[in-house]
């Protein structure tokens, strides 16, 4: 599927073997990723990154053939709501993972980085030109900088108007797309067209002032998510990840970086066990569904210069849990029962301003109890609730609010994998949008 839509480059959040193995003799470039929780092993132990760097680089590498380029210490360690946490490892543990590297002879071959949340700058004037590193961080951001540099590294940052969006509704929509009417912000004559430009260039300008003007920017993380949020849909989306596209294809970039834009376009598939705590919007950031299904029309610059879907996708039988008819919305068991299945299930399709926004609250019961039932392999038990709820052959879908049916189960070899577990090969997967490097 990677292949068929012309993706050259993809980054993963972790090191899992079989994903990893997967992209064995593909020509897809890796970068792979060390998850924050074992930031505080690799710090304190430059054995244990040099048995990491073996294991999951090296082994890779030369046993089969991926083509890893790339290893992300970390994702976003100095987010503010971490409170500090990784402050104190994410530089020791970028630190001896690139004595690994070097150890291994790969330095000139894997390059590290540190994907960092936009949050890690900031601008005293609001205008790029004011832009510094937070001075709570700005030590330690400092040491990576130079660490990057020294070793020919690029600064990977995670860019997001959508968030922006979501936390300000006083926000300008317009601003946060590429093709947008808002009215430009100037800063000491350049003119800023978009969000992304600016905190781009914030984050330029705060490189320039620190003295590492020349260092190369990924941009690790940048899309839009369909649901979940009332700013979060199929249209805002397209409009946005094809005015990325655009921006790729033409190898233009910013005021201050004008060439050719690297770019991670987060993410490949939808995620269901993703975790909501920033918003119920995070499990909806794929291009493509949980199957495979293009959710719009996109232009990567692939051969077809469309979105080729998964093929021989195979799907359980077309039943689906909902209500009892006969059941009643004020059943004391009721409250139990949908806290129950949306907890286990998904149920971030339901509220304002989203896909199935509209239900009634039979249809939100329905919603929730054939979200469980489809994650559990449409097992008859999965459809009890107290007696609350029944198989139906009758799609109940309504709109834009989609009922869906789970993927079968898959077996590889002697073991069974469930619906979930199949995304779990996906698990973080990002596309990159790739622009020569």
């Amino acid at each position: 599927m990677l292949r068929e839509n012309g993706i050259q480059k993809v980054k993963l959040f972790d090191a899992d073997y079989d994903t990893l193995k997967a992209l064995g003799k593909s020509g897809i470039q890796v970068m792979v990723g060390i998850p924050n929780d074992m930031l505080s092993t690799f710090a304190s132990s430059s054995k244990a990154a040099e048995k990491w760097v073996s294991q999951n680089v090296s082994h890779h590498l030369t046993t089969n053939n991926v083509l890893i380029r790339y290893v992300a210490v970390g994702n976003e360690p100095f987010l503010a709501t971490y409170n500090g946490t990784f402050l104190r490892t994410t530089y020791p543990a970028l630190e001896n993972i690139q004595k690994a590297l070097t150890k291994a002879g790969l330095q000139n071959q894997v390059k590290v980085t540190v994907p960092l949340n936009a949050d890690v700058y900031e601008s005293a004037s609001t205008l790029p030109s004011g832009g510094d590193f937070r001075a709570d961080i700005h030590d330690n951001m400092i040491r990576i900088v130079k660490l990057l540099s020294d070793n020919e590294a690029p600064f990977t940052i995670n860019i997001y108007p959508f968030i922006s969006l979501y936390i300000d509704p006083n926000f300008p929509v317009e601003y946060a797309f590429f093709d947008g009417g808002a009215t430009p912000l100037n800063d000491g004559g350049t003119s800023y067209y978009n969000m992304f430009d600016a905190n781009h260039d914030t984050l330029v300008w705060a490189l320039q002032k620190n003295g590492f003007a020349n260092l190369p920017i990924v941009i690790g993380e940048i899309g839009w998510p369909t649901d979940g949020d009332r700013n979060a849909n199929i249209d805002y989306a397209q409009r946005f990840n094809q005015g990325v596209m655009a921006r790729i294809t033409a190898g233009r970039g910013t005021p201050m970086r004008p060439g050719p834009i690297d770019a991670y376009l987060f993410s490949l598939i939808d995620e269901d066990d993703k975790s909501i705590q920033p918003g119920n919007f995070e499990r909806h950031w794929g291009v493509f569904r949980f199957d495979g299904q293009p959710k719009y029309s996109l232009n990567l610059g692939g051969p077809t210069g469309a979105l080729v879907p998964a093929k021989n996708v195979s799907y359980l039988e077309k039943k689906w849990c909902i209500m009892k008819p006969n059941a009643r919305v004020d059943d004391a068991q009721l409250a139990a029962s949908v806290s129950y299945a949306c907890g286990r299930g998904d149920c971030t399709c339901l509220g304002y301003g989203t896909s199935c926004g509209g239900l009634d609250a039979r249809g939100n019961i329905s919603y929730a109890f054939n979200s469980y039932y489809q994650k559990n392999n449409q097992m008859d038990e999965a459809c009890k609730f107290d007696g609350l709820g029944t198989i139906t052959r009758a799609d109940p879908t309504v709109g834009s609010c989609v009922f869906e049916i789970a993927i079968k189960p898959y077996y590889s070899g002697a073991s069974r994998v469930s619906f979930s577990g199949l995304k779990t090969l996906v698990l973080g997967l990002c596309m990159f949008l790739l622009t020569g490097l």
